[in-house]
Order: C-alpha cells, then structure tokens, then sequence
C-alpha cells in the first residue's frame, strides 16, 4: 500500500471515530453488562409442554426471563415473540403461587394428555392440574393461541 492510501485509510478511521463516538455516549447506559443481559435473555422463566390427546398435540411454551416467549406446536415453525408488559405482569403473579410439586403417574388407557411444567429448577409432570397450575397453565395457552401464528 503507498504511503498516501494509508493516510487514506487512517483519515477514513479518524471520521468514524468522530462519527460514532457521540452516538456511543448518547446511547442510553443500562446497570447490566452486555452479557448479563444475554444471560437473563436466554433463563427461562416457565417452561410448558403439552402432549398427547386425540388431536396428538405436541406444544411448547418457553418464557424467558426477559419476557419474551418461543412457541412451538407439532406442525409448523417455531414463532418468538414478546409478552406486552400487561400479560408479563399477570404471568409472574401466577408464578408466585406456583406448587410445581411431584409428578404423577401415567394413567391407565390412551389419549391422556400430559403437561409438563418447569419453574425455578422445578420440573414435573402432571395428567390431572392441581389447583395452583390452573392458572398458569391458561395463561399459557391463551399466549399460544394468541401468538402462534406461523408466517
């Protein structure tokens, strides 16, 4: 490279500097590094699969700790969305009374469906829902109604 391109390129650099140096510093700071915040993106927050059935249903709710949700069903690809700050809010008060508990024994017979929770390092699964569930597992399926719709 002659000397004149490479004065070429350190002015080029200089300008971009100059450029994206007030962009950085106007950028608004927040208290979480960039990979806390990736960290608490990727923690899941609830977990629920639903399984079985006459209609052979194989969906699965992931909530992450940022608020935003995978969802994925038998057919289809898999959709991410984001919860609005409402249904977040409405989530995590269901958690709070959450027993995830013991699992429960397959039932005799076909067409059961199961439903498998995971909540603060707590997993089990479940053919009957106990009363702290319900609501929970409701929440769920109506954001998988409401969100799953694949393009």
């Amino acid at each position: 490279m002659s000397r004149s391109g490479a004065g070429d390129v350190l002015e080029g650099m200089k300008i971009w500097r100059i450029v994206l140096l007030p962009v950085l510093l106007l950028a608004p700071s927040t208290s979480m590094s960039p990979a806390q915040a990736e960290v608490t993106a990727k923690r899941v927050l609830v977990d629920l699969r639903r399984q079985g059935g006459y209609a052979g249903f194989d969906d699965r709710v992931i909530v992450y700790g940022n608020g935003c949700v995978r969802l994925t069903r038998r057919t289809g690809p898999a959709v991410d969305k984001c919860l609005t700050a409402k249904e977040e809010r409405t989530l995590r008060g269901h958690l709070s009374k959450l027993r995830v508990g013991a699992s429960e024994r397959r039932p005799q017979g076909a067409d059961f469906i199961s439903y498998t929770l995971a909540h603060d390092k707590r997993r089990a699964t479940r053919y009957t829902l106990p009363a702290s569930w319900k609501p929970v597992v409701g929440q769920l399926e109506k954001i998988m109604e409401k969100y799953w719709a694949p393009d």
